[in-house]
């Protein structure tokens, strides 16, 4: 095993730690605020430094370093062909770009797919060849291993699970489409469903003095308190989940289901829906059999934990 930086490249954050093992626990964690609207090389110079950092200095020998990136992207280039949360990134060489600034061996890797990777190595998918990772949040990406193998596709494109679509004329995607699972089910949604409900029924806790700008985590707060509103819209994200789930398990028939994110961390008010739909959806009861869901264990580190893993990936 190498010693790794490994770097996760948010819309708004960066985060970088160094494992000197190759393996986890990592010896040091540091976190920035990005300045996206700064424009891509500016960003690319942030995680240059962040990465010396947070390495010793001189760099140990057969030190890697792997990131974490949003995409569409193209792992095997290593090329970010369109992160819409980073102003002005259409077809980046980050991976070349990183190995000229640092001299070192770089891997990118789109961010959901290794957290999938992290919580089949290290988390919640441990000692398990086949499961759907589904991260829900500001919105939902995801990863599948098959095999014991990352799914990434011919293009390295695969597993954009969050743009399965779901309902039929739904409301707008982040990608421009309409009605895929991270229009209705994401963080997000949750908001924009839950103010548009608010507007035709103010009685809601929602609506109170000092609430503020409604999001996913007030809405589950609520839930979980019984406004009825607010269970509304949990009750269509964790349905909508489980619909999208359930096609999953007719493609790729995991042994285990793992869901991440802050949405999935609201509780009862959305795994109950989810659970639910799953089970009416399937097309046989021999999908479901033997089939675990599960929350993700590794929270925000699986990022880093999925860069690290791909570092020392053969």
């Amino acid at each position: 095993m190498h010693p790794v930086v490994a770097v996760d490249l948010g819309g708004t954050n960066l985060r970088t730690a160094f494992y000197p093992q190759g393996a986890p626990p990592a010896e040091r964690i540091h976190r920035f605020s990005l300045g996206v609207e700064r424009g891509p090389q500016a960003v690319v110079a942030a995680i240059g430094d962040a990465v010396r950092g947070v390495a010793p200095a001189p760099f140990p020998a057969g030190l890697r370093v792997a990131v974490a990136a949003p995409g569409p992207l193209d792992p095997f280039k290593g090329v970010v062909l369109n992160a819409p949360n980073l102003p002005g990134w259409k077809d980046i060489p980050l991976r070349d770009d990183l190995e000229h600034l640092l001299g070192l061996p770089v891997r990118v890797g789109n961010d959901a797919n290794l957290a999938a990777l992290a919580e089949w190595q290290h988390g919640a998918g441990a000692g398990c060849d086949h499961l759907v990772y589904l991260t829900i949040s500001t919105g939902i990406g995801g990863g599948v291993i098959v095999d014991g193998r990352l799914l990434v596709g011919g293009h390295g494109l695969a597993a954009e699970l969050g743009h399965v679509p779901v309902v039929d004329d739904g409301p707008p995607c982040s990608c421009g489409r309409h009605g895929h699972l991270e229009a209705v089910a994401s963080g997000k949604a949750i908001a924009r469903r839950a103010a548009e409900l608010l507007a035709q029924n103010p009685s809601s806790t929602l609506g109170g003095a000092g609430v503020g700008p409604l999001d996913a985590e007030k809405v589950g707060a609520a839930a979980r308190e019984g406004d009825p509103l607010a269970r509304r819209v949990f009750k269509e994200a964790g349905e909508a989940v489980g619909r999208a789930l359930a096609g999953l398990l007719h493609v790729f028939n995991p042994q285990r289901i793992i869901l991440g994110g802050g949405v999935a961390r609201a509780g009862e008010v959305f795994w109950e829906p989810v659970r639910r739909a799953l089970k009416a959806e399937v097309m046989d009861p021999a999908y479901l059999e033997g089939v675990e869901l599960l929350p993700a264990s590794l929270g925000d580190d699986a990022g880093l934990v999925g860069a690290l893993v791909l570092a020392n990936l053969p």
